[in-house]
């Protein structure tokens, strides 16, 4: 089963995806629907089939209308927290073997990227309901920062690079009692500024430029162990880039059960009614292959077994926003 979220009416409706060409309009939001399912009890595909209305769109109209939104919202975007984990991945089939050689160089020649990458391997995947090895972790902003499918991601005048980040989303509804629900996965584009990146690591939560998008889909239900997709960078209307990447557990060196629990591990990420979104990780990017985005190009992730490409162009921001620091 798979939910868009979309404008209809000036409200915010969620609807059940039933082809290409057709999605079925449900009584609310995907927050609201989620949060009956917990109360109630079931699962969200029961409640999903019990709010169907008679109502069905034109799909490829939403998206031609840019009339989609992320998949999952919170009403106040304050209340839904964006964050995200890096070196998860263990690679494309073709990297692989040389990861695992780079690994196995002296303490003394290690980076500490790759100490994090190694205690990964060693300790990602505990056993059941144990903690494995803690993931790098970083921050993006909260709902605010979200861009819709088929929106302009901004770039800052102060970017120094612009490169999309292909990765599997998790998507969370707390609980009135602080228990975090899965309410599903969506394809997602972290987006961040590699060169700013590169220069240090710790510049890292500088280089995330806090904009991303997610969705277009939700897929409700259990998420494959392996999962194969394509990214691409299309600019005037020719692809000028195209990659494929692997994700899921199959092709990561944490399960997404530990990269799970050490995000909600904290007290305060578990605040009754909050939405989080949750990026796992990639390994395939445009940057490594020396592309420089520009204005107008337009990223496309794609993710079969999650339902339509994720699609956003690039907008340039002309002049930076300088803030005005006041003292009272």
């Amino acid at each position: 089963m798979r939910l868009i979220q979309c404008q209809h009416q000036g409200q915010v409706r969620a609807a059940l995806v039933e082809s290409d060409q057709q999605v079925h309009l449900l009584d609310r939001d995907t927050w609201t629907l989620a949060r009956r399912a917990i109360e109630a009890g079931r699962p969200l595909a029961d409640i999903v089939e019990a709010s169907l209305t008679e109502t069905r769109l034109d799909y490829p109209t939403l998206i031609a209308e840019r009339h989609l939104l992320p998949p999952l919202t919170h009403p106040d975007p304050a209340h839904c927290l964006v964050t995200g984990t890096g070196l998860t991945h263990l690679g494309s089939a073709d990297t692989r073997s040389a990861m695992h050689a780079k690994a196995q160089v002296s303490e003394e020649e290690m980076t500490d990227s790759m100490r994090m990458f190694r205690l990964g391997l060693e300790g990602g995947k505990p056993d059941a309901g144990q903690p494995g090895a803690q993931p790098e972790w970083f921050y993006k902003g909260d709902g605010s920062c979200v861009v819709a499918p088929e929106a302009d991601i901004p770039v800052p005048a102060f970017a120094q690079d612009a490169g999309e980040e292909p990765e599997l989303a998790g998507l969370y509804v707390i609980a009135d009692d602080g228990t975090p629900w899965r309410v599903g996965h969506a394809i997602g584009n972290e987006f961040s500024d590699h060169v700013t990146e590169r220069f240090n690591y710790l510049w890292l939560a500088h280089s995330k430029l806090r904009a991303c998008s997610f969705g277009p889909e939700l897929l409700v239900g259990e998420l494959p162990e392996h999962l194969e997709g394509t990214s691409r960078i299309v600019r005037n209307g020719e692809t000028l880039w195209e990659k494929p990447f692997l994700t899921g557990e199959a092709n990561m060196a944490h399960s997404l059960a530990n990269l799970e629990h050490h995000h909600f591990k904290y007290a305060g990420f578990r605040r009754p009614g909050d939405v989080h979104v949750h990026f796992f990780g990639t390994a395939t990017l445009s940057f490594a292959d020396g592309i420089q985005t520009r204005e107008g190009d337009r990223f496309e992730i794609e993710l079969p077994t999650l339902g339509r490409p994720l699609r956003n162009p690039l907008a340039l921001e002309r002049q930076a926003n300088e803030p005005q620091i006041r003292a009272l």
